[in-house]
């Protein structure tokens, strides 16, 4: 279906930029009807939306690229598809391989007080979806999720991030080639428009984003008792422990720093390292950069900061930790292009609370590092702050692994590597307590978008009859006393 027919087709698409409370209204009214005429699609049906959507996506890959990078200002193409692009597809086909085993419901037992019955768990779709899509992956963070939205037989609308409005068009040609808007529906709106989209009343609502704007969100969503999954982010930290040589810790998070330019919800948000080693970590990070990238900001690999406003933010944020005592340390010379709004990766020591950068989710190219004596001190440091989304330690040591493993909270971890957990198709992602709730990836995202729904059956013989008033005959007595027996 053509993006022309797509458009003409929904009375409430008049003006894709601009939605109104009622025109959400009226779309998730279609959206329920629609469900309601067919509220468990088969297994073949899902399958097949898989597969268009899959193919819409390989379609318009490129006209993908090239908006993401008109809104970006610069995007490097290679991050496109390495991080939006690739991942989805092989959810896609992870899920195609494996969706049958998951729609079958699954026996339970029920125990000798239930029989002679059958137990089962059916797993039913849930209804109308809504997904909140932030601006920094929009192809990732809104294709992702309705993978296994559409996996669990639902259908979904998406409100689309307004600081993305190239991609967005993009996005909406690609689903117009594969869906109807009573199965996928794109809403667009400034943040007016994503207040109204959270309190509609879905059947889940599904919010990529920073924790303050998450509080909103769920208590939006608390009015009509709409369950939600929130992935938010957090201060991700990387440890390096004291077994790990500093030039192989660097080349194994410094692609997850400079990756969309930091601006990735699991970026390494600051190092904690030995503090004898916080030279050697400037230096090979230097090193790495120039090595990564070297034309500096003018690589055509290096991703811009997406536009001016957020540009403007990290730079104050900068200014905020130099003026309060931080010394910064760019990774490259010549690390600030203002026009471009272009920013290398800059290291700053000497940080402490009182800077804005160690007190709020950096989301950019800036990277403290905080020294410690011992990994005790650097174990309470983490423990006495907010859950992150994301951890990270480099060492070698099976006994540390172990140690951090069980002494901190996250939503996930990476050892010796950074951001590539969340790429695993067939493990659960999300974060906990401030860094989020819940999970959408592979299986868990396809439970978390079903109603597990326990069912008990009986066949002709009624053995429930034995339990029936009135009270304390000889039958009700000596099932008490077996099952309540000590």
């Amino acid at each position: 279906m053509s993006e022309q027919t797509h458009v003409t087709d929904s009375a409430v698409q008049e003006d894709a930029l601009h939605f109104h409370p009622g025109q959400m209204k009226a779309l998730l009214t279609r959206q329920r009807e629609a469900y309601r005429a067919e509220p468990m699609p088969s297994l073949e049906q899902r399958k097949a939306k898989l597969e268009l959507l899959k193919a819409a996506l390989l379609n318009h890959k490129d006209a993908l690229c090239d908006a993401l990078s008109q809104d970006f200002g610069h995007r490097a193409q290679y991050d496109t598809l390495l991080s939006d692009i690739m991942p989805c597809v092989g959810n896609i086909d992870y899920t195609l391989k494996r969706l049958g085993g998951w729609m079958k419901p699954s026996k339970r037992s029920p125990g000798l007080l239930l029989s002679p019955a059958s137990v089962t768990v059916h797993y039913q779709p849930l209804g109308v979806v809504g997904i909140l899509v932030p601006w920094n992956f929009p192809v990732m963070l809104s294709i992702g999720p309705l993978i296994t939205v559409l996996a669990a037989g639902n259908r979904a609308m998406i409100k689309l991030s307004e600081f993305t409005p190239a991609t967005n068009k993009a996005i909406r040609a690609l689903l117009a080639d594969a869906f109807d808007e009573d199965e996928v529906a794109v809403v667009e709106g400034e943040a007016d428009a994503a207040a109204a989209f959270s309190a509609l009343p879905f059947d889940h609502l599904l919010f990529t984003g920073s924790t303050a704007v998450g509080k909103h969100v769920m208590r939006a969503a608390a009015d009509n008792l709409t369950p939600v999954t929130l992935e938010l982010g957090g201060k991700s930290p990387t440890i390096i422990g004291p077994d790990m040589a500093i030039d192989t810790a660097v080349e194994r998070m410094i692609w997850g720093k400079c990756l969309n330019a930091g601006q990735i919800c699991t970026s390494p948000d600051y190092v904690l390292l030995p503090r004898a080693k916080v030279d050697e970590f400037v230096s090979a990070y230097c090193t790495r950069f120039a090595r990564f990238y070297p034309k500096g900001l003018a690589s055509q690999d290096y991703t811009s900061v997406v536009n001016a406003r957020q540009y403007q933010r990290l730079v104050e944020t900068l200014d905020d930790a130099v003026a309060k005592g931080a010394q910064a340390l760019p990774a490259t010379e010549s690390y600030r292009d203002d026009d471009g709004h272009r920013l290398a990766t800059v290291m700053l020591t000497g940080v402490t609370d009182e800077m804005r950068v160690m007190q709020e989710e950096i989301f950019g190219p800036l990277l403290p590092l905080v020294p410690y004596d011992s990994i005790d001190e650097a174990l309470d440091y983490i423990q006495d702050r907010p859950r992150p989304l994301a951890l990270y330690l480099m060492s070698f040591d099976e006994a540390l692994q172990q140690r951090v493993l069980e002494q901190t909270h996250a939503g996930g971890v990476s050892i010796n590597d950074t951001v590539l957990h969340v790429a695993a198709e067939d493990a659960p992602f999300g974060g906990i307590g401030p860094s989020g709730m819940g999970h959408y990836h592979g299986h868990e995202g396809f439970l978390t978008f079903s109603k597990a729904k326990t069912v008990l059956k009986r066949g002709k013989f009624n053995s429930a009859k034995f339990v029936h008033p009135p009270y304390g005959n000889a039958i009700h007595k000596l099932m008490l006393g077996f099952f309540l027996r000590k």
